[in-house]
């Protein structure tokens, strides 16, 4: 293994180094199951409930439960999920297959509290990287209470994708529904996904994940889908990972906004150090590549390339945390990290059940 090290920080205020708190809108009307597009952009402010532990737990009984958000790739679950959480959690980037594992966020409301998890695309492919990423979706499909299948509404894929979607939402054992995503371009078109939910025997919501229009009838339909029970998580919670991976996925996101071709798939993200006693916060990351050739193309010529990470993931976390940072960042070489199983478990990636 190769080091280099490169390091950036600005001054721009403490938040435990605990999980990302918050409560947030939604908004909308839509096109259901078939009907005419439309958007009134009713806007429903989420008012927190409680947590199953609180003293101020409603007194009527309450709905809770995980809600599977499931597509192919870039049909934009990741901007659906930050939608309906009302913060930047899942990274979003216009290259397809950014999300590499399951991201929870939190939306709760009064009597209501959904737990959504964003999933990796949906993609059959003989790499192991690939594989990990379908098992991870196959994974959250196991735990979902509700089921989104989330479809481009103006690229909805080939017979064969789409034919490998209704699959795998075929075998979820929960309610289910489409959204129909991107009703707000110009070649939206609503056909293709109403389709596949008459074959699903499901509804079909048309939305703009990137405006959070037409959110409200999904949600209606998620709040009556949901068992009754407790609330999963504290109130003003809308994320379960640690701020740690959220650092991770922003450094993450900035490789993708910055790198092109090979490079940004071949970057794993860890945080060495977090010490978020001091003042700018230190943290120390290192961004591992799986040739020594792609090490060079990521530092630059004298550092130009990792500092551009820096100075552009920094804002990013210093948003997140409140506080000032100084982000350290590392570069380092795993020879082949996403086609083995040392490789994706230590960065913290689903292995397949068969080579585990």
């Amino acid at each position: 293994m190769t080091v280099d090290c490169f390091s950036t920080h600005s001054a721009s205020p403490d938040e435990a180094e605990t999980r990302p708190r918050h409560s947030a809108p939604s908004a909308g009307v839509a096109w259901e199951d078939g009907g005419a597009q439309r958007f009134d952009h009713d806007l429903m402010d989420a008012e927190p409930a409680a947590h199953r532990t609180s003293s101020t737990a409603p007194a009527e009984p309450g709905r809770a439960g995980y809600v599977l958000l499931a597509g192919l790739p870039n049909a934009g679950k990741s901007t659906l999920l930050n939608a309906l959480v009302g913060e930047h959690l899942s990274i979003v980037t216009p290259r397809a297959q950014t999300t590499w594992q399951r991201v929870a966020g939190i939306r709760t409301e009064a009597g209501a509290q959904m737990v959504f998890l964003d999933t990796p695309g949906i993609v059959t492919n003989p790499r192991l990287f690939h594989r990990s990423m379908l098992a991870e979706a196959e994974g959250a499909r196991g735990e979902a209470d509700a089921a989104v299948g989330v479809v481009d509404g103006t690229s909805p894929g080939s017979p064969e994708q789409r034919q490998m979607l209704l699959d795998f939402l075929g075998r979820c054992r929960c309610p289910a529904a489409l959204a129909v995503n991107k009703a707000d371009h110009r070649r939206f078109d609503p056909g293709p996904g109403g389709e596949l939910a008459r074959t699903l025997g499901v509804p079909a919501f048309g939305i703009s994940a990137r405006k959070a229009s037409g959110l409200g009838p999904l949600l209606a339909f998620l709040r009556s889908n949901l068992p009754e029970g407790p609330f999963l998580y504290p109130e003003d919670d809308i994320a379960t990972a640690s701020t740690r991976y959220f650092v991770r996925e922003l450094v993450r996101e900035t490789v993708f906004e910055n790198f092109r071709q090979e490079i940004p798939y071949s970057v794993a993200v860890r945080v060495e150090e977090f010490r978020e006693g001091e003042d700018p916060v230190y943290i120390a990351v290192s961004l591992y590549v799986e040739r020594k050739s792609q090490k060079g193309m990521l530092i630059g010529k004298g550092g130009a390339g990792i500092r551009a990470v820096g100075a552009r993931a920094r804002p990013k976390i210093e948003h997140l945390l409140g506080r000032r940072v100084y982000l350290d960042l590392w570069v380092k070489v795993w020879q082949g990290w996403t086609r083995s199983k040392e490789g994706l478990s230590a960065f913290g990636y689903r292995v397949p059940d068969d080579i585990a």
